[in-house]
């Protein structure tokens, strides 16, 4: 019986002790992966230089900083070991010196594998921008494009703190031409670099 007892012993000496996954790992794979953010957003816009009085920027200016807010979703549908791909659809509203630019975007996003509780993700947009200059009414829509990366740090089964988010965008935006018929630029290519911050809501 003692020799019995001794070689079980060793035996379950001798048996590699089952790895189980890391926190991070194991709460991702039960996290909710459909999320809502509404966002505060920062954005400075720049463009060729508009002498005219309904420049889309303010007459003479190249480049001007617009404030806001984003508000949008996502759904991460297709899972693997080394990430997630998914969806995301998206409002962005700024505003800058009185000229508005709000743009519909809806693109794919690809998370990487969370490292600890932060997860990297990256992202690709196109749609449609709205432009609106501060002395004029009226607008022009244009196609929009642009390319974004993120993290997220996840603090609850159903909130993550979003740490930062910072992309790189253009779209066609209103010049002064358009109202005038001369001096100034009829259509104008403007290019974004946004910075965005806070909280996303995970419910599925």
């Amino acid at each position: 019986a003692g020799l019995a007892l001794t070689a079980t012993s060793a035996q379950a000496q001798n048996r590699p002790l089952a790895q189980p996954d890391t926190p991070s790992q194991s709460e991702y794979q039960t996290q909710n992966k459909v999320a809502i953010y509404l966002n505060p957003i920062f954005s400075r816009i720049s463009n060729p230089a508009d002498t005219g009085v309904f420049a889309f920027l303010g007459p003479g200016t190249t480049s001007r900083v617009f404030s806001g807010f984003d508000l949008g979703g996502y759904d991460d549908f297709m899972h693997s070991s080394s990430g997630s791909i998914g969806i995301d659809v998206r409002g962005v509203f700024l505003r800058g010196n009185g000229a508005h630019l709000n743009s519909f975007l809806v693109g794919p996003r690809y998370v990487f594998k969370p490292q600890s509780k932060l997860k990297p993700y990256v992202e690709a947009q196109v749609g449609v921008a709205r432009s609106r200059p501060a002395t004029n009414p009226r607008s022009l829509s244009a196609f929009q494009y642009g390319v974004l990366g993120g993290a997220d740090y996840s603090f609850s089964s159903h909130v993550d703190f979003r740490v930062i988010e910072v992309g790189y965008s253009a779209a066609q935006t209103i010049g002064s031409g358009v109202f005038t018929g001369n001096g100034g630029s009829n259509i104008l290519t403007s290019r974004m670099i946004n910075f965005s911050t806070g909280l996303v809501f995970r419910f599925k």
